[in-house]
């Protein structure tokens, strides 16, 4: 398999080099971040890791992109704490995240690096520079090279906070030659619930290397669950009118979501934080606003004059929600498998969804067996937002129960530390 994943590597490669070259040598950005993901900088990188004892384990913990990396922070904070003669190598593909790292990772790791492109040369050079002990993979982003050189270097391999959606696992099953001698790379795999666990059984991972140790947003620490933390006036809320919140939104929400917050505010002094899961999307939603009678404004922009933020930025919605009396999430309305309702709940704040929750399925099943959470449709929304809002006894009832559902659930971290210390110990 990994012949022949090389083997097209090398033609899809040179089929695109007329038109990436150009890009990356009239581009600075791409030129710097170019050269250090091939492994040209690694001189750099062992300059920066000199000084560490000989026998100080090194850990190496990789990222996706902004979401990957806020899930990550519990657990650096976590290993900084547990294992201080560690030192702790970041690494990040996309731009965004590496930008939300900085802010995030940046004071418990001793570097943050975008990670190597999956080229033989590049890996080699990069596991051969840190030298890690143990490489950490945060919930996604499998690249073959990377996991089979790490396994024939005998480096130990862990997924953490693994997820497998029903859309990922359609592809996995239909690409298992591919999927499973990748999967087949890691040492241990903890996945967030046990249809997670069960899904990499299925495809043909011994059950001894999966293991369910839950979520890691549930050991987030909400005084310091994100650094870029604005208040009311740095988003530009210049009274107290409660916060409705729409995270994550995707096409086809934001029609419905607008919709029901022009009723509502016939009735409710109100505000509104839209988040779209694309933040390029900025300048659309404030026309679609206007087309619902709705002034918006975005969070990128110099107008403040509104009662709708549109938060087209990277790495705010999570801090946010600790200002909100009222919180959906988005993808959830759409089909789009929903996201992440562990946030809003862990800020007390209580949780609307609509029917397409899939990729979340436990967790959204548990809030709303707890009583934090209500699923509704576009139907529903106005009068099920409007009842929360306006009876007391309702929203302190829903905040708390989802507040409880986290305090049940902390002590992943724990459970976590506790395996990549037995798996550093080998």
């Amino acid at each position: 398999m990994i012949l022949v994943y090389n083997f097209l590597l090398s033609i899809l490669t040179l089929l695109a080099l007329p038109v990436l070259v150009p890009v990356v040598l009239v581009m600075a950005k791409y030129r710097g971040r170019t050269m250090e993901r091939l492994g040209c900088k690694t001189q750099q990188i062992k300059k920066i890791l000199s000084g560490k004892p000989d026998r100080t384990k090194t850990i190496w913990i990789h990222a996706l992109s902004v979401g990957e990396v806020t899930s990550a922070l519990p657990l650096v904070k976590a290993l900084r704490r547990e294992l201080p003669p560690c030192v702790l190598v970041f690494t990040v593909t996309t731009s965004s995240g590496k930008q939300v790292a900085d802010h995030l990772i940046a004071p418990f790791a001793d570097t943050i690096l975008y990670s190597p492109f999956d080229f033989r040369v590049s890996v080699k050079r990069y596991i051969a520079t840190i030298q890690p002990d143990i490489f950490i993979l945060i919930e996604t982003d499998f690249w073959p090279n990377l996991l089979f050189q790490l396994n024939r270097k005998n480096i130990p391999v862990m997924l953490v906070n693994g997820r497998i959606s029903q859309k990922s696992f359609a592809a996995y099953t239909r690409f298992r030659f591919f999927f499973t001698p990748l999967f087949r790379c890691f040492s241990l795999l903890s996945m967030q619930t046990k249809a997670d666990s069960t899904k990499m059984i299925d495809l043909g991972i011994a059950p001894a290397k999966v293991i369910t140790l839950g979520n890691l947003k549930y050991d987030m620490d909400i005084g310091t669950a994100n650094s870029l933390q604005p208040g009311r006036k740095d988003l530009g809320i210049a009274d107290q009118s409660p916060i409705f919140i729409c995270g994550s939104t995707h096409p086809g929400e934001e029609e419905i979501l607008f919709a029901a917050f022009a009723k509502l505010t016939q009735h409710h002094h109100l505000f509104c934080i839209l988040a779209p899961r694309d933040i390029s999307r900025g300048k659309e939603l404030v026309e679609l606003a206007a087309s619902f009678s709705l002034k918006a404004f975005t969070r990128s922009g110099k107008s403040t004059e509104g009662t709708v933020l549109i938060l087209d930025t990277l790495g705010e919605l999570a801090s946010c929600y600790r200002l909100a009396r009222l919180a959906f999430v988005g993808g959830s309305l759409v089909s789009q498998g929903g996201h992440n309702p562990i946030e809003p709940a862990m800020y007390g704040v209580p949780v609307l969804f609509g029917p397409h929750m899939e990729d979340f399925a436990e967790i959204a099943r548990d809030l709303l067996q707890s009583g934090g959470a209500k699923r509704i449709t576009s139907t529903t929304l106005t009068e099920t937002a409007s009842a929360i809002l306006t009876n007391r006894q309702i929203h302190e009832s829903m905040a708390e129960n989802g507040r409880h559902l986290v305090r049940q659930h902390r002590g992943t971290m724990t459970r976590h530390v506790q395996k990549i210390q037995q798996l550093l110990d080998r």
